[in-house]
Formats: C-alpha cells, structure tokens, sequence
C-alpha cells in the first residue's frame, strides 16, 4: 500500500477462523475438465478500491495452484468475476448470474457486509457455499448454512479498538461517527460503543453518535456538534473515502484528539483523499506484511512483491487464503458436488494460510482472540495492544 502519511494499524493475526458446520445440498459444477469459483466483488462504484485488492489476492492464489485433483483428475480452475457495483441489489444479481448463468461450485467475495448479506440469501436458497473474506459483521453468517469466512469479526475487532483506545491512549470520554446507511459500521461502532463503556465503568463514556450516509461529503455540521463535546477520541468506522474526509474536515476545524476507524481504512484511497489530514490515523487490520507470520505468508509476500512490486494490503492476504480454504474444502471433498464442498468447507481445521491458521467451530466465530499488535506505517517495531 501506497503509504504518504504516517499510519498506525492495530494488526489482528487470526490464529483460527471459525466457520459453521451444517448440512445443505447443491448442483454439479459446470464442464467435464473445468471446476468454476466465482467471485463476486465491487470492481465499481464506492467500494471499487476495496474489491480490487480483494480479487488480486484471489487471482494470484489461483495463477500459483491454478488446478486441483479431485477422484484422480486433474481440473482447471476458472475464475468468474461478477461485478456487484458496491449496490445491495447488484450484489444479489451477480451471485444468481454466477450460480444461474456460469455454473459456479462455489463463490468468494465480497467486500462489504452489507454487499456479502445481500449475495448470501441467494447462495443460501440456492445451496452454493460462499467464502467470506473481509466481510466482518456477525449477520454474513448468521442463519446461513451455506456461509463462511476466513477474517475476524466486529465484536473482536470492535473490543480491539476499544481496548487501544482505552490503555493506549489514555481516553476516558469518546464520540463516535458511523455510516448509519452501512451494516459494517453500524455494528462496529455498537461493539466499541459497549466495550468502551465497560472499560471505562461509566455508561455515559459516549458522548454522542453522529451519523452519516454513504456517499456524503459534507461533515461539518456533525463535527461541530463533536467539537462542543471535546472528546478525548473519535471512533469513526466506515467506507475509506468518507472517512478520510471526515478526518480531513475535523482537522481542518481544529479537531486534533486521536481519530480511529476499522479495517476498510487500510487502502491507497485514504490516503489520497484526507492526504497529510490522515496523519496518525490508527486502525485495525487483518495482516502485516512486515513479519510473515506462516511459511505460507512467506511464499505470498515473495510472489505479490516480484509480480506488484508494492506491498499488499490485508484483504488481499484474505483474498488469497479463502481460494485455498476453497481448493483444501475441494480436495477434501473429493467431489465437484457443491454440497460436499460445502460441508468440507464447514470441516475446515489446522489449515494454515498467509494470515494465520484455520479452524472452525459450529458458530462461525473465532473462539479465542487472537494475537494482535500495534504497528507503526514503514516501521516493524511492535509493542503489545
């Protein structure tokens, strides 16, 4: 990642994913010699920055173990990308267009939880299995038999903030931003919200939640509500590019308490957009590309550094590691038949991928918490959060 100003980022290593296990059912995969993984992704629209990394991570998974053996047959693996336009609705159509149109076995993606919510009802009906891969909210699986996924999710990562901003920075008294029309920042802003008040003992440690919808550019008259409060931090998870600019217009109103936010922060958008108003941004993510974690990370870094020539951004990392859960779920399965992937899927332990090693659980969350460190931008030196 393209890094212009100095940013901190909570890193959160998964030392285990936690999948749900159920039973389902499914159609065949299309082609005699070819198995189909979609992937749906917003390569447009406001997210667009988001799926890209997303998807680059997927197709350098599938360029380095571009076939799988299944019953003593070697088949290709194809990618089908579907573009979900960042739209709840373009999310739904795109997955029916895979499973319907492409005849897909199973599916990756996407960015956005709201955009993973609204693919994952048609996958469900439809009996398709769906890796998730950065889609953080509690709700992408809940109630579905036929979801998954290989990151952390919003109560961890919302106590993570918390916890920083509670011993690291000393704060006492915090407002909160949220995207009111995003599922991710919603639920996010709710798990700091309750953790912060249970650090700090005192119900009143909020201060204020402001709101704002996506697409908006215009922050001021939340910020100088903030302003009068005179919190000792903002908590402002949301979509990168309206975050950068509420940090860049609180900046430019004299705000200058700690702003932090959530994983969608980490792309070269937020820099770009709040530019040097970005300075000391701080906020958690899934991987760090200073340390690899796993000889698996080794192998990723070598190959994403010789063909990009940059660093790679932590979805990208997920992107990577849910096409190889994918093709384990696959081998193990022994079947081009989307229901026994599934359940293989659903199966999934000690697999150990760039971002750490996965195992599942029935609930499709993390059962411990895993390791997490505080890095600075450009810098390894690390100290416990």
């Amino acid at each position: 990642m393209k890094k212009m100003a100095k940013i901190m980022m909570v890193t959160v290593f998964c030392i285990a994913l936690v999948l749900p296990v159920f039973a389902g059912g499914g159609s065949q995969a299309a082609g005699a010699d070819v198995i189909r993984i979609g992937v749906f992704e917003p390569m447009t629209g406001a997210n667009a920055a988001g799926g890209a990394m997303e998807v680059e991570g997927i197709r350098l998974a599938n360029e380095l173990n571009p076939t799988v053996t299944v019953g003593g047959k070697t088949y290709k693996v194809e990618l089908v990308v579907a573009d979900n336009k960042s739209d709840k609705v373009e999310a739904a159509t795109a997955v029916q267009r895979l499973i319907d149109a492409d005849k897909v076995t199973l599916i990756l993606g996407s960015w956005g939880s709201s955009l993973s919510m609204a693919g994952g009802e048609v996958a469900r009906e439809a009996r398709i299995p769906v890796i998730g891969l950065s889609c953080t909210n509690p709700l992408v699986t809940a109630g579905n038999d036929y979801y998954f996924r290989v990151c952390f999710i919003d109560p961890f990562q919302g106590t993570v903030m918390a916890n920083y901003a509670y011993n690291n920075l000393n704060a006492r008294a915090a407002v909160i931003v949220q995207e009111v029309s995003n599922d991710y920042s919603v639920g996010l802003a709710k798990f700091f919200s309750d953790n912060f008040k249970r650090l700090t003992g005192n119900p009143n440690s909020i201060l204020t939640t402001v709101n704002y919808n996506t697409g908006d550019q215009d922050f001021s008259a939340q910020l100088t509500s903030i302003k009068s409060f005179n919190p000792d931090v903002i908590f402002a998870p949301g979509n990168y590019t309206e975050s950068a600019l509420v940090m860049k217009q609180a900046r430019e109103l004299g705000i200058d308490v700690p702003v932090i936010g959530g994983d969608t922060w980490e792309t070269p958008e937020f820099i770009d957009v709040g530019r040097e108003r970005v300075e000391g941004a701080v906020f958690s993510t899934f991987f760090a590309s200073e340390v690899a974690a796993t000889p698996a990370a080794e192998i990723f870094l070598k190959e994403y550094r010789s063909r990009y020539n940059k660093e790679p951004a932590a979805v990208t990392a997920l992107g990577y590691d849910g096409y190889l859960v994918a093709l384990d779920a696959i081998k193990r399965a022994n079947s081009t038949d989307p229901l026994k992937i599934r359940d293989a899927v659903a199966a999934t332990s000690g697999f150990v991928g760039a971002t750490g090693t996965t195992t599942l659980d029935e609930n499709g969350t993390l059962p411990r918490a895993p390791l997490s460190r505080l890095l600075k931008a450009g810098n390894s030196s690390t100290k416990p959060s």
